[in-house]
């Protein structure tokens, strides 16, 4: 009777696995011969999956995928489920289930065993320690830009010798590597259940992680801190322009302990995975990265970030082809760089000992710590709003000076931190021959704001506070007020930077409301609908003949990538159409701004 009954749930297991490829077939002939859903036209394949909803669909997909092998697992192990008697093909096949994790499920190749996966991510840690400590012949630093390049010959020799097939890789993947160190003033517990917590990784990188996702808990770790854990996860990373397309990975990440006072995070993408799970996917694999974590007491660490990419080689929008195709956009440095920002920030976000300069304007600990939430909200608004991820669905404009601008429009139903209604998002970037130092030191600066913004112009400007969040004076959060004799207006400014990138991201606030977080009322209702500037370096180490805060460094510095965003809610109801008008009105925003913006700096020519 066992027996029968083991072979009439398999049945119906082998029924639940058809449906599901029948399923998945469907959805892959979708993609291949997109249509729109309203109209019925044909879409393209660039645009067959570009949408918040789908993204959510797929990883649900994987996620309910996996819960099926759990369950058919839970079958496999239940009282009755097996006997010494039963047939020889129910013992195989609660083998079987017990030696998959549900990742061999969902990603449709029933070969890949869970230990299979450990295999690979120890190797993964070995070739991450290795790469981390190891230096000549390995790494060679550049005499022209400082930066540590990796020699492949030697990597080849060290990694790959065994796997002849990696020789073919330079010819049709674009490889990115680099390797930087760095100090982190915060806990090392801190830091390493940040990585391996989705939601915490990705606000600790807003400018770079546009989504993240825990797909499947491979291997859950040993003691508090999770030692030996294995998550497989999903990232969407970006650059902050919708000129560059993000980068979607599915890859596996390890924490391990190496020793008393020193962890590694590793991350790793395992063959076959990520086109089993999805093939519409742009092609981008992790090869072994992640960083090494030494705790140096006293509340900071020394982290040695890796960066180890393998992606298809794809043409990059001329603007950004420098900095991308160098691997600086997404390398070592702009991650190490921005998890010092982030972490300095809530350094300062916690402190009771910040010098009364450094928190002129309010009172008491409780409305700093209120403001500077307030500012983190407003800037992660905008590090979503501008770039290229799922999130937006942009269209192309030309505006009256003839540069390009991208226009997209989203409903806000329900959110209380951002107004309700219709929000058109609209954004352009330009290079300018001005050093990054110059362009951000002038947008940030409130006494120069008339220059360039034509919402304050006429108007005074008086700052009623500035609060310190970093050791750089560039990292400050500011609210403004701007007198007219036809408004009153109080603006929120969250000026950032590091050694990568800058920002400046400003929204009016409610007088009424940012008085109550002044004095240390939760901000988790203030709408803020926040627009601004990014700045980076445009990725030219020697460019002659730039505007430089350092004129003894005049043939060092490049000129300025700028990314110009503003948001603006033109209508109350979350039906509205977005207008030709509202279209025209942004687009004369955003080129009267720019050409006030090169005015000042001498460089319109």
């Amino acid at each position: 009777m066992q027996a029968i009954q083991e072979r009439h749930e398999n049945s119906l297991l082998k029924s639940e696995i058809d449906k599901l490829r029948d399923e998945n077939k469907a959805l892959r002939d979708t993609i291949k011969k997109p249509s729109c859903p309203n109209c019925g036209f044909a879409t393209s394949s660039k645009d067959a999956i570009t949408g918040p909803e789908d993204q959510k669909l797929r990883i649900e997909n994987t996620r309910l995928k996996a819960e099926v092998e759990k369950l058919r697992s839970i079958i496999g192990k239940s009282p009755g489920g097996t006997s010494p008697n039963s047939s020889s093909y129910a013992s195989e096949n609660d083998q079987l289930l017990e030696n998959r994790s549900s990742l061999d499920f969902y990603t449709g190749n029933f070969g890949l065993e869970k230990s299979r996966i450990m295999d690979a991510v120890n190797r993964a840690t070995d070739e991450l320690r290795k790469m981390a400590t190891n230096s000549e012949p390995l790494w060679i630093r550049s005499y022209e830009t400082g930066r540590e390049i990796l020699n492949y010959d030697e990597y080849m020799k060290e990694f790959c010798a065994e796997n002849g097939k990696n020789k073919q890789i330079m010819t049709k993947k674009s490889i990115e590597a680099s390797r930087e160190s760095g100090v982190i003033f915060v806990d090392l517990p801190w830091l390493v259940q940040s990585f391996m917590d989705a939601n915490q990784w990705k606000e600790l990188f807003p400018c770079l992680v546009a989504k993240a996702a825990t797909v499947d808990v491979i291997c859950s770790g040993e003691g508090p801190k999770g030692d030996g854990a294995v998550h497989l996860m999903f990232a969407e990373i970006q650059m902050l322009t919708p000129m560059v397309a993000t980068r979607e990975l599915y890859f596996v990440r390890h924490c391990k302990q190496l020793s008393a006072n020193q962890w590694a995070i590793v991350d790793v993408s395992i063959d076959k995975v990520e086109d089993n799970i999805d093939a519409s996917l742009q092609k981008c694999r992790k090869r072994p990265s992640g960083c090494i974590i030494e705790d140096k007491s006293n509340g900071h660490c020394k982290v040695t970030w890796v960066e180890h990419l393998e992606c298809q080689k794809s043409t990059v929008h001329s603007l950004y082809r420098t900095i991308v195709n160098s691997g600086l956009t997404f390398g070592a440095k702009h991650w190490i760089s921005t998890l010092q920002q982030q972490c300095e920030r809530l350094v300062f976000l916690v402190a009771t000992n910040v010098p009364i300069k450094d928190s002129s304007g309010v009172a008491t600990l409780a409305g700093r710590k209120s403001i500077l939430k307030l500012a983190q909200r407003m800037t992660w608004n905008f590090c979503r709003a501008v770039g290229d991820s799922s999130y937006n669905s942009w269209n192309k404009i030309t505006t009256k000076t003839g540069d390009d601008i991208r226009v997209s429009s989203r409903k806000n139903l329900n959110d209380p931190g951002e107004p309700l209604g219709t929000i058109l998002s609209a954004v352009s970037c330009v290079w300018l021959p001005v050093s990054h130092h110059v362009l951000f030191d002038f947008l940030r600066d409130e006494n120069r704001r008339n220059e360039w913004d034509i919402m304050s112009n006429g108007s005074t400007i008086q700052s009623i506070a500035n609060l310190a969040k970093g050791q750089d004076r560039g990292n400050a959060v500011t609210t403004l007020a701007m007198k007219s004799d036809e408004h009153n207006m109080w603006v929120l400014q969250d000026s950032s930077t590091n050694a990568y990138e800058s920002m400046v991201v400003y929204a009016p606030v409610d007088i009424n409301g940012m008085q109550s977080v002044m004095t240390g009322c939760d901000s988790s209702n203030i709408a803020v609908l926040p627009s601004g500037f990014s700045i980076l370096p445009d990725g030219i180490e020697s460019r002659p003949f730039v505007i430089t805060s350092r004129p003894e460094e005049k043939s060092t510095e490049g000129g300025s990538l700028l990314t110009i965003a503003f948001q603006i809610l033109i209508s109350n109801s979350p039906t509205a159409k977005l207008s030709v008008d509202s279209v025209d009105s942004v687009n004369t925003l955003i080129s009267c701004t720019l050409q006030n913006i090169k005015s000042s700096l001498q460089c319109e020519d």
